[in-house]
Formats: structure tokens, sequence, C-alpha cells
């Protein structure tokens, strides 16, 4: 049996919401905001990162490969982990959208991108709390599966 430790998602998700909060504390228009924005595009990608690696992690324990998995598609692996109940259907569409938006950091940091990803933020800081959530309970340290 694993054990996921989910000390450094719920670090990165610390982060972005720390980061959010400076960019709309800081003066409109200012070199703050720009640089709180930019930490928010970075935190964003790192936190689905780490994310992903997790339930990768998190679906070999119900007999999914490592090898498979890590050739699986995100989207696929987000389908997967719904029909292990790790997330709802509804969060794995939500997941998709998330998932478009960070493809397009990888082909620019533009001034669209990072709106679209400040309207996303407040939606994906609570569905990946909750993913942080399901499984630190489902495969955390104090999960009835660790006891087992």
């Amino acid at each position: 049996m694993i054990y996921l430790n989910t000390d450094h998602l719920q670090r990165c998700i610390q982060t972005l919401q720390s980061s959010l909060r400076l960019y709309q504390a800081a003066e409109a228009g200012s070199i703050d905001q720009e640089v709180f924005r930019n930490a928010i595009v970075k935190g964003y990608e790192l936190s689905q990162e780490a994310a992903f690696k997790l339930l990768r992690k998190a679906l070999k324990e119900y007999g999914h490969s490592s090898k498979k998995l890590n050739e699986t598609p995100i989207k696929d692996v987000l389908r997967l982990a719904a029909s292990h109940s790790l997330m709802s259907v509804a969060e794995v569409e939500h997941w998709f959208s998330y998932r478009d938006n960070r493809n397009n950091t990888a082909h620019g940091y533009g001034e669209g991108f990072a709106k679209q990803t400040l309207i996303l933020l407040p939606g994906f800081i609570t569905d990946i709390s909750r993913l942080a959530q399901q499984l630190e309970a489902k495969l955390g340290k104090d999960s009835d599966h660790a006891q087992a």
C-alpha cells in the first residue's frame, strides 16, 4: 500500500492563495501587481503539476502501472481519478478547463492568458484544495488506508 504525502501540494496551494491576496491588494497596474500576477501564473502551473504527480501515484493503488500512467494523457488521468472516486465528474470537467488554460502558458504569458487564469483561480483553488483533502483522506498518513 502506498502513502501519499500531500505536504508539497498543500504548500503550493497556500502560496497560490497568498499570491492572489497580494495581487488583489497591490495598486492596479503597478509593478508589484505584475510581480504577483507572474507568481500566480507560476504557482498555478506548479500546483497542477504537483496534483497530477500525486494523482498518478494514487492511481497505482488502484492497479494502474507507473509506466502506463506516465504515458497516459492528463485528461485521461483525470477521468481515471473520477472512476476511482478521487474526484467527481464535475470536478474533472473543471480540471479540463484548468489544464487547457495551463497549456496556454507553454505558448506565451500574454495579458489575455493572465486575465483568464485570474478568472479561473478562485474555482481552481477550491477544486485543488478539495483534491488535496480527498487524496489525504484516502491515502494520507492519517487515513484508514494507511492504518491497514
